[in-house]
């Protein structure tokens, strides 16, 4: 092999190289920020990661919100009608949080079966319910007394 064709064939094997590895960090940098849904039915079966986060959605239980009253910790059960899990949350909930609603949690699980929640988040209106969660409740078995909550109306 003449040294033009091996500079070339070296080239070649360089760039397959690198495209590879680029490839395998943008592979492995994606799987790592997806944040899977989890009900709280599935939480109790054991089908929730512990080491990770993940999202968390139902409704929050009536009477369940304990506030902190020199912090902005707060604790509130959440349920799919089936099985129910305790978030705990440090920070401003939204506007729209409120009992008997739909939310949705970005956190972690620890120790205990309490959901740790980065963010909580609300639904937007009166009639409006994260598909997530209005999947969660009716597999449940709850009904879905909340509008169309595919559209939104």
């Amino acid at each position: 092999m003449n040294p033009r064709r091996r500079k070339i064939l070296f080239s070649v094997i360089f760039i397959v190289a690198g495209v590879g590895v680029a490839t395998a960090l943008v592979l492995k940098a994606f799987q790592e920020n997806l944040l899977y849904f989890y009900s709280p039915s599935q939480i109790a079966s054991g089908e929730a990661p512990d080491s990770r986060l993940f999202r968390v959605g139902g409704m929050v239980v009536d009477d369940s919100v304990v506030r902190d009253p020199n912090s902005l910790k707060v604790s509130f059960d959440l349920t799919d009608t089936a099985h129910t899990v305790t978030v705990q949350y440090n920070g401003i909930l939204p506007d729209l949080f409120r009992e008997g609603q739909g939310i949705v949690a970005n956190g972690q699980l620890q120790d205990g079966g309490v959901f740790v929640a980065k963010e909580v988040l609300a639904k937007h209106d009166e009639n409006y319910m994260p598909p997530e969660v209005a999947e969660a409740l009716e597999n449940a078995g709850a009904e879905v007394q909340y509008g169309d909550y595919k559209t939104g109306k």
